[in-house]
């Protein structure tokens, strides 16, 4: 099975695992230039899930967050979510939000963990992530992996 984890935002975090038992990570960045309208974040975004699903993606997991620090925050990760979820629909690809404590749990033990809290422990399970949202995305893997 073909997992597809992900980070959410302008940067998203994405992590596949492949059927071989191969897992990719990286870092996508979804930002607008001076010249983009409001809404073409999101379509770079959908385009570049059609991409992706090439790999023959099985189940999205991503990161459920409750609360933004600021309103543009919280504008940017609903229209991604809307945007991932009307994708799956549409292709027919189960979904599941999972909850940022119960990441931090997961990959740390506890549900309060930094950012480079969950970096070190990303490495300490041989990853080499360049931030915190491809951290991320490895250890929403790895939960999805566990389920």
């Amino acid at each position: 099975m073909t997992i597809l984890a992900l980070d959410l935002g302008t940067t998203t975090g994405y992590a596949i695992s492949h059927d071989s038992g191969r897992i990719e990570s990286g870092i996508v960045s979804f930002k607008q230039n001076r010249f983009d309208g409001g809404g073409m974040r999101y379509l770079k975004f959908r385009k570049w899930l059609t991409e992706i699903k090439q790999c023959g993606i099985d189940e999205v997991y991503y990161e459920s967050v409750r609360r933004h620090i600021g309103t543009d925050a919280a504008h940017c990760y609903g229209g991604f979510l809307a945007t991932l979820q009307t994708w799956c629909e549409h292709h027919q690809i189960p979904y599941s939000g999972v909850s940022v404590g119960t990441i931090k749990k997961s990959a740390c033990g506890r549900g309060n963990a930094t950012k480079e809290d969950m970096i070190k422990a990303a490495i300490d399970k041989g990853f080499e992530p360049v931030d915190d949202n491809e951290a991320d995305a490895i250890h929403i893997l790895l939960y999805g992996l566990d389920c």
